[in-house]
């Protein structure tokens, strides 16, 4: 009711006075330049993408719309409020009325989708570009190459690519399911057992995780293109653990126990040497390895302490200490972390009052932020915008995926059924032509 109130009156203003116009030509858009908005975490700005004629135009706008909106940098109008046909002479006096820093007016055309990006203040297009989409439209790879669409427009709105061309992998139900960073699509990848801990090849097309096998847990690589999987040749028997790529996807670390305890193993990602332990336990549980963005370092979970706490060390593991504060007597329990895309903080799990929180520590003054408060939230993993995680959490009952917006502490509900968790997040992936 408050936009049709907005748009009535500014309506009344624009018929009071002399009527502004400027044509939405695509022949006057300027190839180089960027609209440019000033992105404030209290005054987003406002966008708002222009309903899209034919048949499946309804879900392109929907879906840029969705994406614009989890990104958390604009502030996106529900729906187009202005009448059929006026986007030929767009009125930009009325959009700015409207809180409209920046409009989206696309179309579908053979190829795929054809995009001007208008700027409000300066009352022209500065944006034209055209994305292919494969078909069928609607199936898995034509979302995805939408979505490569939305991020797209996200940077040249306010110079930050979005994350919405990405996946999120998680367990449900012993079996590995994917799903897209809007949460729809989501589908099985393995038949019903019990799967555990996956983790993305940097390249999006395969995944590592820990299977039950004839030897006990193994690491088992996933081909996601062709199904095809085998076990990690290097894998000794026994528990075997949290597997993670390296940023350069040539090593696999995970954790292997036995009766004395488990520690950190680096094993060739693609040949069968064997791996190399990188921890001493010394009877404790070291597990849930994450590198830095450099691959030159590691966190982990170790419990030499006397219970769980986060630690970095060097890949060769040399140089190990302590990050998550440890007080003498105190029974408290810090695990999971992930290290942060631009390096600079780790997401980890603190149990507080018997529940766990998400949590995040700056690795500059190793200052430690709660993000979370209802219910048990955990296992967290980073999107690689460095801002967004996706995690597992109870408040709604049961065990939900969600995603954090850490900058304003927005949060989503990702999944709908029951029992999901063990989440990870993909990195932008590379759309097929």
């Amino acid at each position: 009711m408050s936009a049709r109130l907005t748009l009535a009156l500014a309506c009344a203003l624009a018929a009071a006075t002399p009527r502004t116009a400027a044509h939405a030509q695509d022949t006057t858009a300027n190839q180089g330049v960027r609209i440019g908005l000033t992105y404030d975490p209290g005054t987003r700005p406002g966008v708002l993408v222009a309903r899209v004629p034919g048949a499946v135009g309804d879900s392109v706008a929907a879906i840029l719309r969705r994406d614009l909106d989890n990104g958390d940098r604009v502030t996106v109008l529900a729906d187009d409020p202005l009448p059929a046909g006026s986007w030929n002479s767009v009125n930009f006096a009325l959009l700015a009325k409207l809180g409209v820093a920046a409009a989206i007016k696309a179309s579908i055309t053979a190829a795929g989708l054809h995009v001007a990006l208008l700027d409000v203040a300066s009352g022209r297009v500065t944006q034209v570009r055209d994305f292919p989409l494969p078909v069928p439209a609607l199936s898995s790879e034509w979302r995805l190459a939408l979505h490569a669409a939305s991020d797209e427009l996200e940077r040249m709105m306010v110079g930050v690519r979005g994350i919405a061309a990405t996946r999120i992998v998680f367990v449900r139900d012993g079996q590995l399911w994917i799903t897209d960073s809007d949460g729809a699509g989501a589908r099985a990848i393995t038949d019903r057992g019990l799967a555990l801990s996956p983790a993305w090849h940097p390249d999006g097309r395969r995944l590592a995780y820990s299977a039950f096998g004839d030897k006990g847990t193994q690491i088992v690589v996933r081909d996601l293109g062709t199904s095809a999987t085998r076990w990690l040749a290097a894998t000794p028997g026994g528990l075997n653990i949290t597997p993670t790529f390296s940023p350069d996807g040539a090593t696999i670390v995970y954790a292997h126990g036995d009766e004395a305890g488990s520690d950190l193993i680096a094993a060739s990602a693609t040949d069968a040497q064997p791996g190399r332990r990188i921890t001493v336990g010394r009877g404790s549980d070291n597990v849930s390895p994450s590198f830095s963005p450099d691959g030159r370092r590691l966190a982990f979970t170790s419990g030499r302490s006397g219970h769980p706490e986060v630690y970095i060390m060097d890949v060769d593991g040399t140089n190990a200490e302590l990050l998550t504060p440890f007080n003498f007597g105190d029974q408290s329990y810090r695990s999971n972390p992930d290290w942060s895309p631009d390096g600079r903080v780790i997401a980890f799990q603190s149990q507080l009052a018997g529940r766990f929180q998400v949590m995040t520590i700056n690795l500059r003054d190793r200052s430690i932020r709660q993000h979370t408060s209802e219910g048990t939230n955990e296992d967290a993993s980073w999107a690689p915008d460095g801002r967004h995680l996706v995690f597992t959490s109870t408040r709604t009952g049961t065990r939900q995926l969600f995603v954090l917006d850490t900058e304003t502490g927005r949060a989503r509900q990702l999944t709908r059924a029951g029992g999901s968790r063990l989440a990870a997040w993909s990195r932008p992936l590379a759309v097929a032509r």
